[in-house]
């Protein structure tokens, strides 16, 4: 079953509500997925994380989930890299990640992962949802624990879309030319939501 072949549209009501049955478990599975990467102490990106949060996100509305995409895609004005650039792509963006897990803060971390999960558009479907949870993947073990909070840092992005696709794009024409500045946007961005997931 894959509603999207079904329906043709995201708007349908079937397609929506296993979308939010779909973002419940993505949750669950990435709040255990902190908790064992901190208990066995494996802090660090992988594949197989990143796969596995978009497998929870779009299982039974588009095809391929969890796999890198099999084809081109657009997103607005962004050309995401070729798909047969995607592993490499990835490949190269764990590694940064990982190389740079000690010496970043986590804010600006969870930018970046934000920012290149976004860039690279590695999924069919459900980019957005999990780069957002990949980012708070990597907050959360950086940080040592999972936040309090009412509502959580993936939802008030999502929640922020304006400013955080301002962030993207900004990143996308500054970034690594002006370093970090380039991820300034998405950093100050994410500093004001932990703040506000915090104090609810």
């Amino acid at each position: 079953m894959i509603l999207w072949n079904a329906f043709g549209t995201e708007s349908h009501p079937a397609y929506k509500a296993l979308e939010a049955s779909n973002g419940v478990r993505q949750y669950d599975f990435l709040r255990s997925l902190v908790e064992t990467a901190l208990h066995t102490k494996q802090c660090w990106l992988s594949h197989e994380v990143i796969k596995s949060l978009n497998y929870h996100a779009i299982t039974c509305l588009h095809i391929s989930p969890g796999a890198y995409r099999p084809c081109e895609v657009t997103v607005g004005e962004h050309n995401p890299v070729p798909y047969y650039a995607v592993p490499t792509h990835m490949d190269s963006f764990i590694n940064q990640v990982n190389s740079k897990w000690a010496s970043k803060d986590p804010i600006e971390l969870a930018s970046f992962v934000l920012w290149q999960l976004n860039y690279i558009h590695p999924f069919i479907n459900g980019n957005g949802r999990t780069a957002r949870a990949a980012a708070y993947f990597v907050l959360c073990t950086k940080l040592g624990g999972l936040l309090p909070g009412e509502k959580l840092l993936p939802e008030l992005l999502r929640e922020n879309r304006e400013e955080y696709i301002v962030g993207l794009k900004f990143a996308d024409q500054s970034f690594p030319d002006e370093g970090s500045k380039g991820l300034s946007k998405l950093h100050d961005l994410i500093s004001r939501l932990v703040d506000e997931q915090v104090s609810s």
